[in-house]
């Protein structure tokens, strides 16, 4: 697990607000660490959303805000349906952060 120099409080909900950005917006560009780590919680809450049932509906209203957790539950999660995973797509981007050359990544939903 990646911490990003950050302690478990803060860095859970640096994670929560990146995958509520990536939910909402269906596609972000980030650096490529941080790409990978949201990429299996993300994914981990694309799975229970499948199931379609009250308890994974409030399990993710518990670990995601509320407008993303809805969008995730009624309109993502029905279009992988028949999928098994592999719900995001990470493209490694040909250029680097110029601040501190950190490299960057665009990570997505698959259509």
């Amino acid at each position: 697990m990646r911490k990003f120099h950050r302690k478990r409080g803060p860095r859970r909900s640096f994670l929560k607000g990146l995958a509520n950005n990536l939910i909402l917006k269906e596609k972000i560009e980030t650096t490529e660490a941080r790409a990978k780590e949201i990429r299996s919680l993300v994914e981990k809450s694309v799975t229970l959303a499948k199931k379609q049932n009250l308890a994974g509906l409030r399990l993710l209203l518990s670990r995601l805000p509320k407008d993303a957790a809805q969008k995730l539950y009624y309109d993502l999660a029905p279009r992988y349906k028949e999928r098994k995973g592999g719900y995001l797509r990470i493209i490694k981007e040909a250029r680097a952060r110029k601040r501190d050359g950190a490299p960057l990544a665009t990570i997505e939903f698959i259509r």
